[in-house]
């Protein structure tokens, strides 16, 4: 198996590379999974080692996932049976204090980065692939000071169906959209405490975790979801079906 995670060397995203590593082991094939990521050099080095550990081949791809340098190297991978876009950034702050840098940066970085690595990574890729996005609830929910995040995960979602379509006949793309997940993207926020708080009062009573995004993107690339296109699976406890629940970010 032959795999790409964007943003793979932390949170989610490795929780992502190592599952395919540790389905590969329990498989006995042989896996390898490249791991794009931003600046964190050790952090990658880190999931590579485990993902050795695990039996994988790792691979990391370092830089900006929306520039042409890292685009060719995912096109260098060769075909893969999954292409899985985690990577996101963005800036918080209110609809009227956003600037055309903040803008570009973040539609750039969650939305358009998904197309360009479809339209190097697709035309290789075989019969059965699947092609994964990882979305947030603040695509369809109004956040606080998340207007730009929000308005580029709702892009992306979109962006998802339109592919989907699209590519149908040979590869599955669907997203998965997490609630409130703890990780070290929550330490950038200054209300952390108060998203954990809300993310634990979800209808199971604890938090999403890592893990359970992984599981949720693992069933997504089995053949067991062929008929699934087009679709975002939320994961999230049912923190979303609640009254009142669109105040607070994911």
């Amino acid at each position: 198996m032959n795999v790409f995670v964007s943003g793979g060397s932390r949170g989610i995203g490795r929780a992502i590379a190592l599952r395919f590593a540790r389905d590969g082991a329990a498989r006995q094939e042989q896996t390898r999974v490249a791991i794009g990521y931003f600046r964190s050099d050790g952090a990658a080095e880190k999931t590579a080692e485990e993902l050795r550990t695990l039996g994988a081949e790792p691979t990391l791809v370092r830089g900006n996932i929306s520039s042409e340098r890292v685009l060719e190297e995912v096109a260098a991978l060769g075909p893969l049976d999954a292409l899985v876009h985690n990577a996101a950034s963005g800036v918080s702050v209110a609809a009227l204090e956003a600037s055309g840098k903040h803008w570009d940066w973040t539609m750039n970085t969650n939305a358009r980065a998904l197309l360009q690595l479809a339209q190097v990574a697709a035309p290789q890729m075989a019969d059965g692939s699947s092609i994964v996005a990882i979305s947030s609830l603040g695509a369809q929910r109004v956040l606080d000071n998340y207007t730009l995040v929000g308005t580029s995960k709702a892009a992306l979602e979109a962006l998802v169906r339109y592919l989907a379509v699209e590519l149908a006949p040979r590869i599955r793309v669907n997203a998965v959209s997490g609630g409130v997940v703890d990780t070290e993207a929550l330490d950038h926020f200054p209300n952390r405490e108060e998203m954990l708080a809300a993310g634990r009062a979800n209808p199971v009573g604890r938090m999403v975790t890592a893990d359970d995004i992984a599981s949720a993107v693992a069933f997504l690339c089995s053949k067991e979801a062929d008929m699934i296109r087009g679709q975002t699976l939320i994961v999230d406890g049912g923190f979303s079906l609640l009254v009142g629940a669109t105040n607070t970010r994911s």
